[in-house]
């Protein structure tokens, strides 16, 4: 992804929005971004960084339906849920 990719997608965003990391495809987590750096890699071409904050503090789990959206996992539903039936305690037990 290119920072014209970035832009293109986040042009079409709330500008007053927070922006926010997702990290750990295995444990998805949220990151507060703490800084953007243009820098070259080890041929000289432009590269550019979006780094965490330097507390690089997570700030909760990413919402299931960004991880889906995402790809990093399947969707899901919860299990329909029946009621129980009560128990009687058993007859001679002790």
């Amino acid at each position: 992804m290119t920072v014209g990719d970035v832009i293109g997608l986040l042009s079409a965003c709330d500008r007053d929005a927070p922006a926010r990391l997702a990290i750990n495809p295995l444990f998805p987590m949220a990151h507060r971004i703490g800084g953007v750096i243009a820098s070259q890699d080890e041929n000289g071409n432009p590269l550019v960084f979006i780094a965490e904050t330097n507390d690089a503090e997570q700030i909760g789990h990413l919402p299931p339906d960004v991880a889906v959206a995402l790809t990093w996992h399947e969707p899901t539903e919860a299990p329909s849920r029946r009621r129980r039936t009560a128990t009687s305690p058993r007859d001679g037990g002790s």
